[in-house]
Order: structure tokens, then sequence, then C-alpha cells
């Protein structure tokens, strides 16, 4: 979990693109959001969030191949407290571990 959020990044998540459409939803939450091909358009009361993704090349590590999604996350009107929060959220949901 990060401390804080710029209004813009892109990170690396380990997943598919239909786990990511089956995560994505829950990880919005309840707010309002348009979904096209390779983003997603987030509404909040007084900004918004894009969100951009393409299907990156497989994490290979021995014999285990990973797929991986670049995802760029652009905030528009939303303070660091907000982002924060949103941010939040979100990474909690999309949290995957293994024991």
């Amino acid at each position: 979990m990060q401390s804080s959020y710029a209004e813009a990044f892109t990170r690396e998540m380990g997943c598919s693109l239909n786990e990511w459409h089956g995560w994505l939803p829950n990880a919005i939450g309840d707010h309002p959001w348009t979904l096209s091909d390779s983003s997603a358009d987030i509404r909040f009361s007084d900004g918004g969030l894009r969100i951009d993704w393409q299907v990156g090349a497989p994490r290979v590590i021995a014999l285990a191949s990973i797929p991986r999604l670049i995802v760029t996350f652009t905030f528009t009107n939303q303070d660091a407290v907000q982002r924060y929060a949103f941010m939040r959220r979100f990474d909690l949901y999309m949290q995957r571990g293994g024991g």
C-alpha cells in the first residue's frame, strides 16, 4: 500500500484481461463509470479518474508465465486525500496473495 498517489501514474498488474474485467467493477465501488475495450472512466462528484490498460508480454519466471497488464491511472480534480481514499480501496480489492 502506498502512502500517496500522484495525479497520473502507471503500474503493472499481474492478471489476465478476463480477470481484470471481472475484478474492476467491485474495485471501483459505487462510483458511476463507463467501460470501453481498453479504458474505464469513473465519475466522482467533483472530478474523475480515467484508467487505461493494455496487455503486456507475460512475465516468465522459470516455467511460470504470469499475465501482465500495463495500467495507467489519470485523476482529474481530485486532491491527494481523495486519490488516496479511492486507491486504498482499489488496491485492497485488487490485492491477491498466496500462502
